[in-house]
């Protein structure tokens, strides 16, 4: 794999993750708790996958990829900053789990706000603002 696909590749990791978490709001607030939170697994699960893969990729399949990166101070600037976003969101996702699985819905929900803040952040960087060309 070229960087440029690896940028890519992320970018639709990204949005396909998001149309789940998309997804999973719109059943929540349609009442359908079990869905939401069965949405929020594959969420959490893929997402975790995705961030597997392409730091396997980077780091261990093909290191080139990262030579790529470091060689374009407009990508790798853009990267920290996705990654400033991704990074707390991904650390969140396990204790947002557990905290609708114990429902804990106050803390649940005050979770789910900065969460929501940060993917957001992780969306608009990882989708805007990440050069794959």
């Amino acid at each position: 794999m070229t960087g440029e696909q690896v940028i890519l590749g992320l970018k639709v990791a990204v949005l396909i993750v998001t149309i789940l978490l998309g997804a999973s709001l719109i059943a929540l607030s349609q009442g359908r708790v079990a869905l939401h939170g069965r949405i929020n697994l594959a969420f959490f699960v893929l997402t975790l996958t995705a961030l597997f893969v392409f730091e396997g990729i980077i780091r261990f399949w093909q290191p080139e990829v990262f030579d790529y990166i470091r060689q374009k101070p407009e990508l790798l600037q853009s990267l920290r900053i996705h990654l400033a976003f991704s990074v707390p969101s991904a650390l969140l996702m396990p204790l947002m789990l557990w905290s609708g699985l114990k429902h804990n819905k106050n803390f649940h929900i005050g979770l789910g706000m900065v969460f929501l803040l940060l993917w957001s952040g992780t969306f608009v960087t990882g989708i805007f603002f990440l050069p794959h060309q």
